[in-house]
């Protein structure tokens, strides 16, 4: 399988490097957090919308894991994602806290 290679945050336009350390597969911006509704289902790449998701709040996972909460600026869809190592924490900090969906 070809490496893969970072991106153009669409909100941003900062340059992304693809690999994160604390995640699998990187999903949404490190700077601004925004990230891209390209999923259907976790990975498959098959979402139709491409809308930009904008980082809405923060979980705490009944493990302690913080997550990020993002909304479809477009279709409304809400899903949480994993913070990654490189996330910048001065952002992370001020999401609020919801409750766990």
């Amino acid at each position: 399988m070809p490496a893969r290679r970072g991106f153009e945050c669409r909100n941003c336009h900062k340059s992304v490097k693809y690999a994160a350390w604390g995640t699998k597969n990187r999903n949404h911006c490190p700077y601004c957090l925004f990230s891209l509704h390209v999923d259907l289902n976790r990975g498959d790449r098959m979402s139709p919308c491409g809308g930009l998701m904008k980082p809405v709040g923060k979980i705490q996972r009944p493990d302690g894991e913080e997550m990020l909460v993002h909304k479809c600026e477009f279709c409304g869809i809400v899903r949480k994602n994993r913070i990654a190592g490189d996330d910048l924490a001065e952002i992370v900090e001020i999401l609020p806290l919801m409750d766990y969906f």
